[in-house]
């Protein structure tokens, strides 16, 4: 499912125009992005969280050269499946 078809799937089920729907998904997209940079975790119950991931600095290769290399430690967005999602599965 893309985000067009998302926006369509939620239109319908809230009863709204796809107009309303996607201004609905970015709103909610902008705002756990801006929570996110602020380090918070953002829970959604029943469906579940999202939180920033540490990943520390590690050693790589260079694919073309085999020459080694160090890749930077980085922090990166996660998400923790709820227990009403994994059972729904």
């Amino acid at each position: 499912m893309n985000k067009s078809e998302l926006i369509e799937a939620m239109a319908q089920e809230a009863d709204i125009s796809k107009a309303a729907a996607a201004k609905a998904l970015d709103g909610m997209v902008n705002a756990i992005t801006a929570a996110l940079k602020k380090g918070d975790t953002v829970t959604v119950v029943g469906f579940g969280s999202f939180y920033v991931g540490e990943r520390a600095e590690r050693q790589g290769r260079n694919p073309k050269t085999g020459e080694p290399l160090t890749i930077a430690a980085a922090k990166t967005p996660k998400f923790r499946a709820g227990k009403t999602l994994k059972d729904a599965l």
